[in-house]
């Protein structure tokens, strides 16, 4: 199917709806950021634990008369998805102190396997967006169980990992983080890497300031650890991390329902690009109310391409060995 046949099929525009499949730390943050600045007229929170989503709705209407803009906001269910534009889905076991993101890939196919089971029931055709963990594997099990297009399943990747590398770097160069430029790619894990040599400040190669002011290479590396191992230490600290990926989310949603055709790092379905296909990973993609409008290729340097290819290889092993298993009912 080409993109402009499910394009023409979506959801109008007129009534902005979205809805929050999951309302644990990182959907509610996502639904209280949203609250706090015009963008959708209506919100719809679905939970497994129907009195959660209950009292988390019944919480943000009571700040309405103090919100910037209408908005309707009310506990429902999967019926609810059915004329939505955009679902957010971030249901699933958390990740505990201690615990990889993969580690949680059993548990958390069968949770959204039925999930996407329920929302393809609804006749939904927008786009949904998954933030649940390990982020890149949740997104390719949710696609499998809809049906819909891949450009049409999204996982929020290593959008948050990107904010996060280029809030370090704007910390350590002193610029606004606004204007640092770069991506992290490849896994919202562990093996995930930083593509240095297409990383800017302003317009300016990152490598040439990092030259130009005499800072040790090692310094980089140690700046991609600090955020790749972030999690951890916030987990460690307060348990969860829900903040940085709430806003992350609302950003997204942003992007969606107005069309920006804006560039963001996400967990998209390669066709060949970068040498891969059948799978979800981090690249930098245009984001349009359809979805995923085009993946970007950058230049890679060898080393960067044998990263890439180990993150996809990581991926993919767990695919083989344990999603594909339980999706097809042998395990």
């Amino acid at each position: 199917m080409a993109m402009t046949d499910y394009l023409n099929d979506m959801p109008a525009q007129g009534n902005r709806k979205v809805v929050l499949v999951g309302t644990g730390f990182v959907g509610m943050s996502m639904a209280y950021t949203l609250m706090n600045h015009k963008g959708i007229d209506e919100l719809v929170l679905v939970d497994v634990n129907t009195e959660k989503a209950e009292g988390e709705a019944m919480d943000l209407v009571h700040g309405l008369p103090y919100a910037n803009g209408k908005l309707k906001v009310y506990a429902g269910d999967y019926s609810d998805c059915t004329d939505a534009n955009v679902i957010v889905v971030t249901a699933g076991a958390a990740q505990k102190p201690g615990q990889t993101r993969l580690e949680l890939v059993a548990i958390n196919t069968k949770i959204m396997a039925s999930v996407g089971k329920s929302i393809k029931e609804s006749g939904f055709n927008g786009v949904i967006v998954v933030a649940s963990n390990p982020c890149d594997i949740m997104t390719y099990v949710m696609q499998k169980a809809t049906g819909l297009h891949p450009y049409q399943v999204l996982g929020s990747g290593t959008m948050l990992d990107t904010a996060r590398l280029r809030y370090e770097i704007g910390n350590f160069f002193e610029v606004n983080p606004a204007s640092v430029h770069g991506y992290i790619m490849g896994e919202h894990g562990d093996s995930s890497f930083v593509s240095w040599t297409n990383s800017y400040i302003g317009c300016k190669s990152l490598l040439e300031v990092v030259e130009e002011r005499k800072v040790p290479f090692d310094q980089l590396q140690r700046i991609y650890e600090q955020v790749r191992d972030a999690a951890y230490e916030i987990i460690n600290k307060k348990r969860a991390t829900y903040y940085g990926i709430g806003m992350s989310l609302a950003r997204l949603v942003d992007a969606i329902l107005n069309n920006e055709n804006t560039v963001l790092p996400l967990s998209c379905y390669l066709e060949g690009q970068y040498g891969h296909e059948g799978l979800y990973i981090g690249v930098p993609a245009i984001i349009n109310r359809a979805g995923i409008r085009e993946i970007l290729t950058l230049p890679l340097t060898k080393s960067d391409q044998e990263k890439f290819d180990r993150s996809c290889s990581t991926l993919q092993e767990i695919i083989n060995t344990t999603v594909t298993p339980i999706l097809e009912g042998k395990e």
